[in-house]
């Protein structure tokens, strides 16, 4: 048996409400995370703010630095609109799934 097995996918399902009270919340959530593959559920999303934005893609640039998945494998169209809006593109990070 290999004595170095692949880190387990972990998801996180993010908040209806993604206000400047939930940034702080949701960056403790993704270091918790850290080190494994990563799905982000987002389908539940009816607001966005940019600091939750800002955190997320952190965490997107965070798990690339250490070779590690990080996709949002379901996302609401308030979310995609949100971040569409703020200029913030996530078509790379999307699940095949979820990009059709």
């Amino acid at each position: 048996m290999a004595s170095k097995k692949a880190a387990a996918q972990k998801s996180l399902s993010l908040a209806p409400v993604l206000d400047l009270n939930e940034a702080s919340a949701l960056h403790t959530q993704l270091m918790g995370l850290k080190g494994n593959p990563l799905v982000i559920d987002a389908s539940a999303v009816e607001r966005v703010g940019a600091l939750c934005a800002q955190v997320l893609m952190a965490g997107a640039k965070s798990w690339e630095e250490q070779g590690q998945p990080f996709t949002f494998g379901k996302v609401s169209d308030p979310f995609m609109k949100t971040m569409q809006l703020i200029g913030v593109n996530i078509d790379h990070l999307l699940a095949q799934e979820a990009g059709q």
